[in-house]
């Protein structure tokens, strides 16, 4: 596609991020109906020309056939269609965000349907499901940003412009870059408004196959106790507050609140995880999470025996997965400990039920017999587990984010830069490439469930001891019991 002779905007490459190349046949626009500061893959038409009865048509067609199927029946749930206009995909979009920044006043809504060429529903979807998000004031470019890129910040963030903008008096310019969700598709924009728009949201669509009710373990006039499934998020993704643990249990209820999180597990983890009603629980449950009041027994379904004992790393304090561990102690990093209580040879789960938990074997070389270890977590670090237990050579099963460096440690010790056996690098610098070329090679997160379950969670509070447990984890389960099909 040629470029238009039109507006300087129309000229102008994507704002701050580097280019992604486009997927093949795909071809890459470069255009723009009002100025702005964007450039955009050209989303296929069939993607974006939805409706309401078309999802509905899918959704009825997918019913029927659990209707006919006595194992799908198992997951076929009483909640109403999705009849929303953004359809849940069963895999992710190649991820798109766009940056813009509005000339003149303007409709949310309105401006991000013409300026992305998508239509007002999607868009008003969009902000629905949390995808879109501004500022008073463009952030600084990067420094891998292109000179248009940082001329057109200079212009839009010009000293004697900012200073006819009411709405940024009284700020810093640190305080007017500051993001906040836009809520409503027809919320107002000053011109000079900064828009960050999460085309291609991040998507669960498992969320449409759990019966939410079954999965509350326990119910409080306080919290709710929630056995969550994998392959959900807990409170929503940066792109998407909508499909999450806390709105779909907070439905099934029929709270006239939604809940609230009060702490985290992984995506692709199951177990039992603790919601909040009052903003009062929220506040007394992280306290007791400061003062290490709150216990919590996981189960792990490793791929080697793991001897029983307190298991001690040091994590780097990145947010980047994989995750980096260390035995020995490195300054700045975290302290991150668990105590092996028990772990007992099983089989390796049936092809059945790793198929239909779309688990992913990652290539480990043997699949004859897997291990169970309950797991005291002494200290709570976001993925832990996971980095410990293959750093130790005991990845956890279907973990495609640490099996596969797991693997090439296995043929390779010294390949890990912080692993037994890594080598003496000459220099920072050296160590530090070492370091990149591991993170780029490792970390996939998946996309499905991996042998982890949050088994119990246990606290005191106010005279009262609380204990409870999940259901059965997944590896354990027969197929046909499996809500998962």
């Amino acid at each position: 596609m040629t470029k238009p002779a039109a507006s300087l905007a129309s000229l102008l490459p994507q704002l701050w991020h580097r280019p992604l190349p486009p997927p093949p046949l795909l071809p890459r626009a470069l255009y723009s109906s009002s100025p702005l500061l964007t450039t955009h893959r050209r989303t296929p038409r069939h993607r974006l020309r939805v409706s309401p009865t078309t999802h509905l048509d899918a959704v009825a067609a997918a019913r029927a056939t659990r209707a006919a199927d006595p194992v799908e029946a198992l997951t076929a749930t009483s909640y109403p269609a999705y009849d929303r206009l953004l359809p849940c995909p069963s895999k992710d979009d190649p991820p798109r965000i766009e940056h813009l920044v509005a000339r003149e006043d303007e409709v949310a809504g309105d401006f991000i349907s013409r300026s992305l060429n998508l239509p007002p529903m999607y868009v008003a979807d969009l902000i629905k499901f949390g995808a879109v998000y501004y500022a008073l004031v463009a952030p600084q470019p990067p420094p891998y940003a292109a000179p248009e890129h940082v001329r057109i910040f200079r212009e839009v963030t010009e000293p004697s412009l900012l200073r006819r903008r009411a709405s940024i008096k009284g700020k810093t310019v640190r305080e007017a870059q500051k993001t906040f969700r836009v809520t409503d598709p027809s919320q107002r924009l000053e011109a000079g408004t900064y828009l960050r728009v999460h085309v291609h949201p991040k998507r669960f669509p498992r969320c449409y196959e759990i019966d939410w009710k079954s999965r509350v373990v326990a119910t409080t006039d306080d919290f709710v106790v929630l056995n969550k499934p994998a392959a959900t998020s807990v409170g929503g993704a940066t792109d998407n507050i909508e499909e999450s643990c806390v709105v779909f249990t907070s439905r099934a209820l029929g709270l006239a609140s939604p809940l609230m999180t009060t702490h985290q597990i992984d995506n692709c983890s199951e177990g039992c995880v603790v919601l909040s009603k009052t903003k009062e629980f929220c506040s007394v449950f992280h306290g007791l999470i400061r003062e290490k009041q709150v216990k919590k027994v996981y189960l792990a379904l490793t791929t080697e025996p793991v001897s029983p004992g307190i298991i001690t790393h040091y994590m780097r304090p990145l947010n980047r997965a994989p995750r980096l561990v260390s035995e020995d102690h490195i300054e700045r990093w975290h302290l991150c400990q668990m105590e092996i209580l028990d772990c007992k040879k099983v089989p390796w789960p049936k092809p059945l039920i790793t198929k239909v938990h779309k688990v992913d074997n990652c290539g480990w070389p043997k699949q004859e017999a897997a291990y169970e270890c309950k797991i005291n977590l002494m200290t709570g670090k976001t993925h832990q587990i996971r980095a410990q237990l293959a750093a130790i050579g005991a990845p956890i099963v279907g973990d495609s984010a640490y099996m596969t460096g797991a693997i090439a440690a296995m043929a390779d010790p010294s390949i890990n830069p912080y692993g037994r056996a890594s080598l003496n690098y000459s220099s920072e610098e050296e160590k530090a490439a070492a370091v990149e070329a591991w993170v780029a090679c490792h970390g996939k997160e998946p996309k499905s469930v991996i042998g982890l379950q949050a088994s119990e969670i246990s606290w005191d509070h106010e005279g009262e001891h609380h204990y409870y447990k999940a259901g059965v984890p997944w590896w354990r389960q027969d197929a046909v019991e499996s809500d998962l099909v």
